[in-house]
């Protein structure tokens, strides 16, 4: 049942058109992930298809009712950004729409409760339809991909691995049509040249035929009619050529290799230690007494509810608290969102270059590999969006004069082509990261260790994000093997009691052993 029709919308801003969509649909309990770049026109097609704001052209025909989950929420409060998330998505649950259009729903919220809204709309039976960064949400929640670039939405089939996958097909298409057109342009040029070559020498007297032989026989004419049909066919080649659609290359990226402050002092040995640190909010204690150390080159995600001191360890080890200690080979450079580092009256590249040591060329590699592409650096940082500000504080940091980073939440408010990119560029860096976020996908493609805070404990696990939610603490494995051994020892006791004088009692406790005991071993 088609819950929601569009025909040929247009949306335009100033002279510039937005979106250009000739038709969409929305069924019954559709599950659409939509995605594409900062200022594509995301917000403003979910605004549209909700009733929110009106199209330049086009209709929208639906009987349904419709609920918009904003991204840009009331911050007038002194709730957290997490709860004021939750409020509105509260609400919004409450209305039991037909179609739910949300708008960066996991906004502000901890792992955990992005895992609780996971399965608050898998519960939910009306139509999503989802603008979200986080790819492992769009993951859980999506059958359909809707990818808008350049005005046009063009539509993939199952989650958003699927549609990665489908994306990796087509350049993988395209590379092999490129391989073609170049081995034919080849094949033609080649033929080309042998044209020519013959035309040439059909010009010159055969070296058998004398002068005066050639004059008798007409061989002047005869070569003179060959070269002109030579050049004929040389003229065809030359307009097949023309002719061939040209395919372009794929671009390929090569990994990032960057001068670091201090490399050799630093890769592989111990550059922090914290000793005996508390964690502190006011007189609220976040974490219990706990130590730790780092080593150059190690790339640690910390992990924890929304408040439970992510920020406060980050700030302790960046201000080098009472209990951290710091090799005097570590370089420290702090990413938090903090946009003032920029001069709004400067270029994207003079904003870059300011504190860097590395070449041009290497920061106008990474300009490019954040999208901001030839002329874009000269952008003055003033006309940038929000997202793309983000970005630019990132690279100004990315390639200055550091050895270390130290990242909060440095993937909020990007979209998910400027995930992957900064994702690229921090697994391919050389120093040392240490990295607060709530993208899963992005943690597990970046650190190679992780810090927990929970319970007000902190815990250090050596390994990657997957590894770690698959880890089971060695004491609860001790304490499974003892109540099993305990289980089967009473097993036994019990079918010594049963042989001798059965009992319903007896068999009812041997069958309650037995249902325990393959609980245990399931686990």
């Amino acid at each position: 049942m088609i819950l929601l029709e569009a025909s040929h919308l247009k949306v335009y801003v100033k002279d510039r058109l937005l979106i250009d969509v000739e038709k969409l649909q929305i069924q019954e309990k559709d599950r659409i992930g939509l995605v594409g770049v900062n200022g594509s026109g995301k917000t403003t097609l979910l605004e549209i298809l909700a009733g929110k704001k009106q199209p330049g052209d086009g209709t929208i025909k639906s009987d349904a009712t419709l609920e918009l989950l904003p991204q840009l929420k009331n911050t007038n409060t002194t709730k957290s950004g997490g709860e004021v998330t939750q409020t509105y998505i509260n609400r919004s649950l409450a209305t039991k729409a037909d179609i739910l259009f949300a708008d960066e729903p996991t906004t502000n919220l901890d792992t955990a409760h992005i895992e609780k809204l996971e399965k608050q709309l898998l519960r939910r039976q009306g139509a999503i339809v989802i603008v979200s960064h986080d790819r492992a949400f769009l993951d859980s929640q999506c059958k359909t991909i809707w990818e808008l670039h350049e005005g046009k939405l063009r539509e993939y089939k199952g989650n958003y691995s699927d549609y990665v996958s489908q994306k990796e097909l087509e350049i993988k298409q395209q590379e092999n049509a490129y391989d073609q057109y170049i081995k034919k342009k080849k094949q033609l040029e080649s033929a080309l040249e042998l044209k020519e070559q013959k035309a040439q020498r059909a010009t010159k007297k055969p070296k058998n035929v004398s002068s005066s032989e050639a004059k008798i026989t007409g061989a002047k004419p005869y070569f003179a009619n060959k070269q002109k049909k030579l050049r004929k066919a040389g003229k065809a080649i030359e307009t097949r050529i023309e002719k061939l659609e040209e395919v372009e290359k794929v671009k390929e990226t090569a990994p990032i290799k960057m001068n670091l402050p201090n490399e050799e002092a630093f890769k592989s040995r111990i550059v922090l230690r914290a000793e005996d640190i508390i964690g502190m909010a006011g007189d609220r204690i976040l974490w219990n007494k706990a130590s730790f150390h780092i080593k150059g080159g190690d790339k640690l995600a910390i992990l924890g509810n929304n408040g439970s001191g992510k920020t406060t360890l980050l700030k302790k080890i960046v201000n080098c608290d009472t209990g951290i200690s710091i090799s005097p080979a570590m370089k420290i450079g702090y990413f938090s969102q903090n946009l003032d580092v920029l001069n709004k009256e400067q270029s994207i590249l003079e904003n870059v270059s300011s504190t860097s040591s590395q070449s041009e060329t290497l920061i106008r590699i990474v300009l490019a590999r954040l999208h901001f592409l030839r002329d874009d650096v000269y952008k003055k940082v003033d006309v940038l969006s929000g997202g793309e500000r983000v970005k630019v504080a990132f690279a100004k940091l990315f390639v200055s004069d550091m050895n270390t980073l130290i990242l909060d939440e440095p993937t909020n408010f990007l979209d998910i082509e400027a995930v992957e990119a900064l994702e690229k560029l921090l697994a391919d860096y050389e120093g040392t990261i240490l990295l607060v976020s709530h993208d899963r996908r992005f943690i597990q493609a970046i650190a190679d260790r992780i810090l927990e805070i929970k319970d007000k404990q902190l815990t250090l696990f050596d390994g990657t994000y997957e590894a770690f939610k698959q880890y089971i603490p060695k004491q609860e494995t001790d304490s499974t093997e003892q109540e099993l051994l305990v289980v089967e020892t009473r097993i036994s006791e019990v079918l010594s009691k049963l042989s001798i004088e059965p009992s319903e009692t007896l068999e009812a406790e041997f069958q309650s052993l037995l249902k325990r005991k393959k609980e245990i071993e399931e686990l």
